[in-house]
């Protein structure tokens, strides 16, 4: 049986991991005959939010201990994966990507990649292993495969510029599909870049897993 692991970057889609997104990609993995395996960096969390009014709330919250929410405690410290284990990697979206894992929300394409986060993304690019990017997470592409790197976020004017601005080459992609980049073994989907729903997000979630999971 194979195994996926799974980058997290919190719980709540404006502060952490969209949990949509989460939960739709374990499904997945599992559906697909593989077994997951959740991750996420012992940091704290830029801010919290209150998913309800939008507003920050003031409090201070660890990324690893929200993602464990999400996981039902069945998650490890980043810094424990170790490539050799797995068959692939797969990183959910949500703003928690862009302010934990790197911090491209503050300084868009002058970014950097948390050292968890860069460690392991490069360890499975180097080894040449295909990794998933979903909704907002494809920003990594660029800083973890370098020039010509192919991803997408949909067709968002702003973050696709903003993608090749870094060296990547955005490719435009419907809700329900996804983009691979054959030789570096990349693949992204837009997921909630452009779903409006759980139903709409699902399908292009799927057939990335699927594909994933097949190449790994």
């Amino acid at each position: 049986m194979k195994n996926i692991a799974v980058i997290l970057s919190g719980c709540g889609v404006f502060d952490g991991t969209e949990i949509h997104e989460a939960v739709l990609s374990l499904l997945a993995i599992e559906q697909a005959g593989a077994k997951w395996h959740c991750f996420a960096p012992d940091i704290e969390k830029r801010h919290v939010l209150n998913h309800q009014t939008g507003e920050e709330s003031g409090a201070s919250r660890n990324v690893l201990e929200e993602s464990a929410r999400i996981a039902r405690g069945e998650v490890r410290p980043l810094s424990a994966l170790d490539v050799r284990e797995f068959n692939a990697l797969l990183l959910p979206g949500g703003f928690g990507v862009a302010k934990n894992l790197c911090d491209f929300a503050v300084n868009g394409t002058a970014m950097t990649v948390q050292e968890d986060v860069l460690a392991a993304c490069k360890a499975f690019a180097e080894a040449e292993k295909p990794v998933g990017y979903l909704c907002i997470s494809p920003i990594l592409i660029p800083a973890i495969y370098g020039p010509g790197a192919k991803g997408t976020i949909g067709n968002d004017p702003e973050t696709a510029a903003a993608f090749n601005t870094m060296g990547g080459e955005h490719i435009q992609c419907p809700v329900d599909d996804f983009v691979l980049d054959q030789s570096r073994r990349v693949l992204s989907t837009p997921a909630y870049m452009l779903a409006s729903s759980v139903s709409e997000a699902a399908p292009g979630i799927n057939k990335l897993v699927a594909k994933l999971v097949e190449l790994g």
